[in-house]
């Protein structure tokens, strides 16, 4: 584009700010460009479209107002807060339930073997989640749960977060099955942890695509990814890899799909609602479980 011909429509301080205008302005048909000067980063569009590109960035404002930036950091607090609630619910269950014992009627009932699962006892792959074998392994999965569960909350909401996430590890325990086919058992919330970083990674894929992100750059979410896999994930001598690897790219696979289905977090009502479903489906598999 001739720079001659482009007016300046508008300057923002981040680059995120005005590739979101830019989004904008081409969902309209427009043709705009964002280029980067010493204080912030320009809008700008062909001369004949700034009267157009004005009017539809003035409606989108009015559709989606800013929040105030107090409210902002409440509601970083709330989704910081729900991921150490379901931390905190993690550590108070391996104290009720105990470190592993194969006799325990939760381990044995509720555990991800692969055997009793593919002869059609799906609940383990939930119940499993919130089993772990000893203390360590508790309180590890409570600090990545508050970190990176917080995080997808944070994107996602509460409620829809909650969902992808138990769906991530449960459909990781599902894979880890079919791959081992029997002879296997595993406990534990590190395969939704890493659903939990697929879910980011696939998300961010494509919003950096829809903005315009091309080449190897587009794919720095899901590369992160994997990287957090290798340090976090393969390491001590009762890391189940298969299991973290099928979670990972669960929740990538389910990231991806919301990014497209759910462009903006649903509001209030629906987050309820998703988050009971998620708290439900806990409670009823392990009702399944132990019946």
């Amino acid at each position: 584009m001739n720079n001659a011909t482009t007016i300046s429509l508008r300057i923002a301080h981040e680059r995120a700010l005005a590739e979101e205008w830019a989004l904008v302005l081409e969902a309209e048909g427009l043709s705009p460009s964002v280029r980067q000067i010493r204080n912030g980063f320009v809008l700008g569009v062909p001369a004949e479209e700034a009267e157009r590109a004005t009017t539809a960035l003035s409606a989108y404002e009015k559709e989606n107002p800013a929040k105030p930036h107090d409210e902002g950091e409440l509601v970083e607090s709330a989704h910081l807060l729900s991921g150490l609630a379901i931390a905190g619910a993690l550590l108070a269950f391996f104290f009720f339930t105990g470190p592993w014992n194969s006799a325990a009627r939760w381990f044995e009932r509720g555990s991800a073997d692969a055997e009793r699962i593919l002869l059609g006892e799906l609940w383990r792959t939930v119940t499993a989640l919130t089993l772990h074998a000893d203390l360590v392994h508790a309180v590890t999965n409570a600090i990545a749960c508050a970190l990176f569960i917080s995080a997808v909350f944070g994107v996602l909401g509460p409620g829809l977060g909650a969902v992808l996430v138990l769906l991530a590890g449960a459909g990781g325990n599902f894979l880890n099955a079919l791959l081992h086919g029997s002879l296997h058992i595993s406990v534990g919330a590190s395969t939704s942890i890493f659903g939990a970083v697929g879910v980011l990674g696939g998300l961010g894929v494509v919003r950096r695509r829809l903005r315009g992100v091309r080449g190897r750059r587009a794919w720095i979410p899901i590369a992160a990814g994997f990287a957090l896999l290798a340090m976090l994930g393969t390491g001590g001598q009762r890391v189940d890899l298969w299991a973290h690897l099928f979670g990972f790219l669960t929740g990538g696979v389910l990231g991806v799909l919301v990014a497209f289905a759910v462009p903006h977090p649903p509001g209030p009502r629906i987050q309820w609602t998703l988050g009971s479903a998620a708290l439900v489906l806990v409670i009823y598999s392990w009702i399944f479980a132990l019946r």
